[in-house]
């Protein structure tokens, strides 16, 4: 992926996500997308963390913006490799997170994983 493009993408995403339009989020997602996170575990222990289609993605991100209504990310580093693509963010929180997204042949994300830092997590 060209850094134009990795530039774009995160602009997008962070636009969207602030916006909280779920529909532009997925937007650049498969419909088989797998996205996993260890907050979605504690939400939905039942998931064991990690979301299968874009159907799940939705529902657990929804169930997020109901519960952080003041949800609101800033980025602060994009890293870009072949098909790869690492949004480095501060949450609404403050803590940093990493997203991690593979991107397929067409240029939507086929799997993701949102990364925290350790201490964030035993918080």
């Amino acid at each position: 992926m060209d850094i134009a493009a990795a530039e774009k993408f995160a602009q997008q995403w962070v636009e969207a996500w602030n916006a909280h339009d779920l529909e532009a989020v997925l937007s650049h997602f498969t419909e088989d997308a797998e996205f996993s996170s260890p907050v979605a575990a504690r939400l939905l222990p039942e998931t064991q963390g990690v979301l299968r289609g874009k159907q799940a993605i939705r529902g657990y991100w929804a169930l997020g913006l109901e519960k952080i209504p003041d949800l609101h990310f800033e980025v602060i580093h994009v890293y870009t490799g072949l098909s790869t693509i690492v949004i480095n963010y501060r949450n609404h929180t403050g803590a940093l997170v990493n997203e991690v997204l593979q991107l397929n042949n067409h240029g939507l994300v086929e799997r993701g994983a949102g990364t925290y830092l350790a201490d964030e997590l035993r918080g």
